[in-house]
């Protein structure tokens, strides 16, 4: 059950263009079914993940188009020679029923104007949260690193 952080290719460009805002920008986590797979380069905005139909039902306590997710911390990490970009941890409740199944979530930024979408981490299991309990993902995080040469 490895976790996989992936970046779309698409938020480099927006990073490079300065359409993206970790300090001032709003950004959305949403949940994904257990049968979507992430593309880092046809996956560029929420309205291309929108057309997939592949977000988690709207209801029992999850509403489509994910949750409001703060970032915690943009930390440069010499060490490893890489940007460390760290969001609050979602958290969803089932109520009237359950939730998923889901394995991954998408990252999106709620504020620029096609919703770029920042990336997907895949979780490497899938989960259905029954009636009254909660899942919580942990460690929402992405590493922006130099390129191997």
């Amino acid at each position: 059950m490895a976790i996989t952080a992936t970046l779309s290719n698409h938020f480099f460009f927006m990073l490079g263009t300065k359409k993206i805002d970790f300090e001032n920008d709003a950004f959305k986590a949403m949940l994904m079914n257990d049968t979507f797979v992430f593309d880092k380069d046809a996956h560029a905005t929420k309205a291309v993940i929108d057309a997939l139909s592949k977000e988690v039902a709207n209801g029992n306590g999850y509403a489509t188009g994910g949750q409001a997710v703060a970032v915690d911390s943009v930390t440069e990490n010499d060490t490893d020679d890489r940007l460390d970009v760290a969001f609050e941890n979602p958290t969803w409740t089932a109520s009237g029923g359950p939730i998923g199944p889901t394995g991954s979530i998408v990252v999106y930024d709620d504020t620029t104007a096609d919703k770029t979408v920042i990336g997907c981490i895949d979780y490497g299991a899938d989960y259905t949260i029954a009636d009254g309990s909660s899942l919580q993902f942990q460690n929402v995080a992405f590493q922006l690193g130099h390129a191997a040469a």
